[in-house]
């Protein structure tokens, strides 16, 4: 169905009960709801928003539309967990409901300061001919978990020389001052992230733009940005829009890497940086947003969809979910990315299995499943190629391998199921820095998605996939030449909820 503007920016107030029971029961008939990953209850949710450590808690919104598997009216739906793998759906943080933000409350961050959590967010508001008025804008969670927002806008005015896309503020504190990054779009309409400063979260100060070394001309409008320091190293992760494919590289619709460099120089906005990577080399990965928590811990959670795209859930009325909760770490200049540890909490019946292969595909027994975590490492390889075969179906399949003469590892999502996205391509795949005797793939399967972690992190392949509910198995192969094969497989055995 084509939406219109007026059923995008529809108020709730305007939805009948029956309505919202009627899309309820649209969703729940879906084959491809997940077992253990956020997802929304109805309609839309996109990137993850507010992520915190609060009052013994982590707190984690996403932005969400819930009427449909479309674009319109945003909100924030807030969900909490005490051990970033069970979640609770506590339900509506932040709706449109005043001048500043009555076309949509935007992304934005989270950050506790004097015993409450601080919400600063993009406040969308369009006039009659449609032209869009970006505001800062800044509500309050109390201990007890209810949301104030504050009258005004913290931010009021886009400064000169940038266009109204301008929004998703990420905000931090060091030293006595918060700082927050701002994603903007020169007047040039290339992109940048501009830096504010303010004593108390509430009255902010333009300190300017961020200057990076990646030029005037990388993209035409960096979203999502978030600026923190690990390992001594300044990080910033941004979602640049308007990036051309490079091989490998830049394959989506849009993309979402960072840089890292020297800790950024706050006085000259100055982040002296090295190349930019991307974050995940997979298929569905936009906006990610950090936190860290009480431990020390650097946490990045990704919105597992990106926009612009139908996706096969349509159909049933909800669309996207987020990622798995990754740690961060910085080795030789990048990021690594590892699934925090209290995953393992998912973890049921465990079966494994080490053996030789050599050309040739071998059906796992006993390893079936729909639902899982699998840890698959590959040695003593003399293979052109090898890897595995997921949701293994009559006519389907899921392809991860590592392509040993190119030196690549192979995301196939050819024949997943239903198709989707194709005009954006079927695989993925990325070279490895070092030469490696062994490779490693940890993997996390969900009802409609895939998630593989290479070489302890080294990369990570992200991708939505739509199997027939009876493509079940798990394979493996050896392909010009043999391969040691040692996997475990987990089930996963009670997943979010």
């Amino acid at each position: 169905m084509e939406w219109t503007k007026e059923q995008r920016y529809r108020s709730m107030d305007d939805v009948t009960e029956e309505e919202i029971q009627g899309l309820a029961k649209l969703v729940n008939q879906c084959p491809w709801r997940q077992a253990f990953h956020i997802q929304p209850v109805t309609g839309l949710l996109n990137d993850p928003n507010g992520f915190s450590y609060f009052n013994g808690e982590y707190h984690l919104f996403y932005q969400w539309f819930p009427l449909g598997p479309v674009h319109g009216l945003k909100h924030w739906y807030h969900t909490k967990s005490k051990d970033l793998v069970h979640w609770e759906e506590v339900g509506m943080g932040i709706a449109p409901s005043n001048e500043f933000d009555r076309h949509g409350a935007y992304s934005g961050s989270g950050i506790e300061h004097e015993g409450k959590l601080y919400l600063l967010y993009t406040g969308n508001t369009r006039d009659d001919q449609w032209i869009r008025y970006p505001y800062q804008c800044l509500a309050v969670m109390n201990p007890d978990g209810s949301i104030v927002k504050m009258d005004a806008p913290v931010i009021s005015v886009v400064p000169n020389g940038y266009t109204d896309h301008f929004r998703d503020p990420k905000v931090w504190k060091q030293g006595d001052s918060f700082y927050a990054v701002i994603g903007a779009q020169r007047e040039n309409e290339t992109g940048g992230v501009v830096l504010y400063r303010s004593p108390d979260l509430k009255n902010w100060q333009f300190a300017g733009e961020v200057k990076t070394g990646l030029g005037e001309d990388f993209g035409y409008m960096w979203e999502c940005p978030d600026y923190f320091e690990l390992d001594g190293q300044g990080v910033l992760l941004f979602s640049p829009q308007g990036l051309h494919a490079e091989g490998d590289h830049y394959q989506n619709i849009y993309q979402s890497g960072y840089v890292v460099g020297s800790p950024i120089d706050l006085e000259k906005r100055e982040l002296k940086h090295g190349a930019f990577h991307e974050l995940d080399r997979g298929f569905d990965f936009y906006a990610p947003q950090t936190t860290v928590d009480p431990e020390g811990r650097r946490i990045l959670v990704g919105w597992m969809g990106l926009p612009e795209i139908d996706y096969p859930t349509d159909k049933n009325g909800w669309a996207h979910c987020l990622t798995l909760p990754r740690e961060l770490s910085v080795r030789g200049g990048k990021l690594i990315q590892r699934p925090v540890s209290e995953l393992a909490l998912l973890r049921g019946d465990k079966v494994e299995v080490s053996c030789t292969i050599e050309n040739e595909t071998v059906d796992l027994t006993g390893f079936d499943g729909d639902v899982y975590e699998l840890f698959a490492e590959f040695s003593a390889s003399t293979a052109e190629e090898f890897g595995l075969e997921l949701r293994v179906g009559a006519e389907e399949k899921t392809v991860i391998k590592y392509d040993a003469v190119e030196k690549k590892v192979v995301f196939d999502r050819a024949r997943s199921g239903e198709p989707f996205a194709e005009e954006f391509g079927t695989v993925r795949k990325c070279g490895l820095d070092a030469e490696t005797e062994k490779i490693s793939f940890r993997i996390f399967v969900d009802v409609s998605s895939v998630e593989v972690f290479v070489n302890d992190g080294e990369e990570v392949f992200t991708g939505r996939i739509f199997p027939g509910k009876n493509s079940n198995g798990i394979r493996v192969f050896a392909r010009g030449g043999q391969t040691n094969v040692t996997a475990v497989k987990w089930e996963i055995k009670d997943g979010q909820r």
